[in-house]
């Protein structure tokens, strides 16, 4: 696939950003990355003219797919009106009303990424309980977070930093991590150090170490020990909020934690990040109370109508049944062509996101991070740079997750079964 004027460009802006990129990942495209034009519905030109299938979707915001017109109908006649006061606008309580009648919390406070939203969760379950200490699971990426970038997920563990350099050691001694799906593990830790925890924050489903799926038991343990020992139970949403349903992880696996992050889907694929939670631990944040949030970009009326137009659209049905279908017929062809060739492989899948791991056949299932690390990521990035030349773009980390949205159309799908066949076949040779 020629790609002449994304190697300019890239070898131009390496004069610029570290590494040529703003996102780590975004630099994992060998050899280079590609520039994109534009995109519409399950596809995106790139700027040396190809055309190609997107199973990556901006990493997850676009379940209506690229500039679906409801969103940018409603967008367009915000920025005729102007795109920042500094002031409140209306659209923001409308949003925020979507939220509350989906996942059922008083308040919620707006901000501009999900990595803003973990930071503030932390930070009001710290002052809410008084406590210091957290919990958090290895594989869940919560942002480029301070106190969560230990073990994380996500670019994190594409490059192999378990914790980034400039995060002093200290603040790291403030977080225990613990294998996902542990429970016991988890019940001896909440035994021991219980009554000095103020959160436990999770990936409900794990969507940044590939996608990793929980066990039912497991959330309801997490649950149960929260309880036991005063600490609150944090779903980090930023994911899965909207889409595995209207009311995301919380409302498919039947789990009420205390407070939920979200981002992504909700800012219809501009910059957004929210926290939600009861009056009683919302009421701490200011100017209620005295744990500090602030940005002069939180609520942004443009995030807000975008978010309005995209869930408004998701109330109707029509995305859920397209992108989740396509999905489980995807899921459904990768474990046959993995039979088929006989190459050693599990395909996790849920609503509208799978990820295919090439792991031994001792791994029956991924159930952890540990589990995702067996995987064979040299064949992956092969799977990878295969299907690119296909017209087919996945993720290009083993350590992310393909996400499928409304503009994956009959047309687009078996567009994608057909190249997937074919690259399997090169995948045995």
């Amino acid at each position: 696939m020629r790609m002449d004027r994304s190697r300019e460009l890239y070898e131009e802006a390496r004069k610029y950003f570290p590494g040529g990129v703003n996102s780590p990942v975004r630099a994992a495209v060998k050899p280079y990355p590609f520039y994109v034009k534009r995109g519409y519905g399950a596809y995106i030109e790139t700027i040396d003219g190809h055309k190609l299938i997107d199973y990556v979707l901006g990493y997850g915001p676009l379940i209506l797919g690229h500039a679906h017109p409801a969103v940018y109908k409603k967008v367009a006649a915000q920025l005729s009106d102007g795109w920042i006061y500094g002031a409140p606008h209306e659209a923001a309580i409308e949003l925020a009303k979507k939220i509350r009648k989906h996942y059922g919390y008083d308040m919620v406070r707006f901000v501009n990424s999900g990595t803003e939203a973990t930071v503030t969760a932390i930070r009001i379950a710290r002052g809410y309980t008084g406590r210091k200490y957290i919990v958090k699971f290895e594989g869940c990426y919560h942002g480029a977070n301070d106190s969560l970038l230990v073990k994380a997920g996500s670019a994190a563990s594409h490059y192999g930093i378990s914790a980034s350099q400039g995060i002093p050691n200290e603040l790291s001694q403030l977080t225990y991590v613990l294998d996902y799906n542990d429970i016991n593990s988890l019940v001896n830790l909440m035994k021991e150090k219980g009554e000095n925890i103020a959160a436990i924050i999770l990936e409900p489903a794990i969507a940044n170490t590939g996608l990793i799926l929980p066990d039912i038991e497991f959330l309801k343990t997490l649950r149960e020990e929260t309880e036991k020992y005063g600490s609150l139970l944090i779903f980090d949403e930023v994911v899965t909020g909207y889409r595995l349903s209207l009311g995301g992880a919380k409302q498919y696996y039947s789990i009420n934690p205390d407070m939920i992050t979200l981002g992504k889907i909700i800012g219809g694929g501009f910059p957004i990040g929210a926290v939600a939670a009861n009056h009683e631990i919302m009421s701490v944040l200011t100017p209620l109370g005295k744990v500090f949030n602030a940005g002069t970009f939180n609520a942004n009326p443009v995030s807000m109508v975008a978010g309005l137009a995209t869930i408004e659209e998701l109330e109707k049905g029509y995305p859920y049944r397209i992108a989740n279908l396509g999905a489980e017929e995807l899921a459904k062809t990768i474990r046959e062509l993995l039979e088929e060739y006989k190459i050693d492989g599990y395909v996790s899948q849920i609503a509208s996101m799978l990820q295919v791991f090439f792991v031994p056949r001792s791994v029956s299932r991924v159930k952890n991070a540990s589990d995702a690390k067996k995987a064979n990521k040299e064949l992956y990035v092969k799977l990878h740079s295969l299907l690119l030349e296909k017209g087919v773009f996945i993720p290009p980390s083993q350590f992310e997750t393909c996400f499928l949205s409304a503009g994956h159309n009959k047309d687009a799908l078996e567009k994608t079964i057909t190249a997937y066949n074919d690259v399997f076949g090169m995948l045995r040779e």
